[in-house]
């Protein structure tokens, strides 16, 4: 079945009341023989459900890859208004309020690309559902809960919505130090908590999640889905960062087997043929497309006084290539654990290559 015939066939549930099960963003994008979301999958998405006048709720592009979303009918515009209702006319573009459920319901909405924004949905800790404790909690119970799971804080929660406050190391160990009396209940060390939604930019809450350590994610259903901290930002910013760091230190590394060891005529041999008004003048002109242009020639693979065999260095880097190109559109999912290792890998082997030959 063609992605765009099961969304005919959601969007034929939907208009006859029948419930349709909600999926994982993963599985849904799989439909569409994707494993991740960037642009060109998210925009492909996009106009899918635009021409079968299906939203997802949440967005699909805004939340964590293993979120679950639902499917509804695009709701029809609203009618329009009386002859009797005076007409009001829209404020300019970025003046007046911004309807969210207009937006989300929009068919122009929903045809749009990629939403621009990384959203703090996307992350999995904001999917998690974070351990929590009453207010009236045994305080020994909770510093055992953080302990045993090597938590820095404890949402202090009566239900999935309603936070009282938080407890932490710190607020235990200052109202410790200021009390005569034991403490007995979490509620006596609690202290005001900090949370965003899962619709905010990630790029705007940082200051706050540095600030206070942590942030509660609230999420559409107006419950709390998960905390974000800074060990998390930490483990987000590797994922998306190290290939980009990967990648530089690998076309350095081909840099220096090439440099020095052709003239300007044959490096400029290996300049794409759609770009002819590009100067080559050195090997720093070249992209990594044609690096691998370059060494496919024997003739000049020999130059290079490397001693692995051509093929199998050539297959590889025309594999970094492939990644690269991947980690350049920013793919907010980052791209797969086998391609993250394939880099650290190869970065590896040049590394060895270069002990070897003693100079590249």
């Amino acid at each position: 079945m063609t992605p765009a015939e099961r969304l005919e066939e959601i969007k034929a549930k939907l208009s006859s009341n029948q419930s349709v099960e909600p999926i994982s963003v993963r599985q849904f994008i799989s439909w569409f023989g994707a494993e991740r979301r960037g642009y060109m999958v998210a925009w492909r998405i996009s106009r899918a459900l635009e021409r079968a006048k299906l939203v997802t709720v949440p967005n699909f592009n805004g939340v964590h890859i293993d979120a679950r979303i639902r499917f509804a009918l695009v709701e029809p515009p609203a009618t329009e208004a009386a002859t009797d209702q005076p007409i009001q006319e829209s404020p300019p573009i970025g003046e007046g309020p911004l309807d969210t459920q207009l937006v989300e319901s929009s068919p122009l909405i929903v045809g749009a690309s990629a939403d621009p924004a990384f959203r703090v949905g996307r992350l999995g800790s904001a999917n998690i559902r974070p351990l929590s404790v009453v207010p009236d909690c045994c305080l020994a119970e909770a510093v055992t809960l953080m302990l045993r799971h090597d938590y820095s804080q404890l949402p202090v929660m009566t239900n999935d919505r309603d936070v009282k406050g938080i407890v932490s190391w710190e607020s235990i160990g200052s109202r410790l130090a200021l009390r005569k009396q034991p403490i007995n209940a979490v509620r006596e060390c609690m202290k005001e908590h900090y949370e965003v939604l899962s619709t905010d930019s990630l790029f705007r809450v940082i200051g706050h999640i540095i600030e206070h350590s942590y942030v509660l994610v609230r999420g559409d259903d107006k419950t709390i889905t998960g905390i974000v901290t800074t060990a998390d930002l930490s483990a987000q910013f590797q994922q998306l960062s190290e290939p980009f760091l990967l990648l530089s230190e690998i076309e350095n590394h081909v840099r220096l087997v090439i440099d020095g060891k052709f003239t300007a005529d044959e490096l400029a041999s290996a300049k794409d043929t759609a770009d002819p008004e590009r100067i080559i003048e050195s090997v720093a002109d070249l992209t990594l497309g044609e690096y691998i242009r370059l060494l496919e020639n024997p003739a000049n693979w020999e130059k290079t006084g490397l001693t692995v065999d051509r093929k199998v260095f050539v297959r590889e880097l025309d594999n970094v290539r492939r990644i690269r190109n991947d980690v350049m559109h920013f793919d907010p999912d980052g791209i797969t654990p086998e391609d993250h290792q394939l880099l650290r890998h190869f970065l590896q082997f040049m590394h060895e290559l270069r002990e070897i030959a003693g100079k590249l």
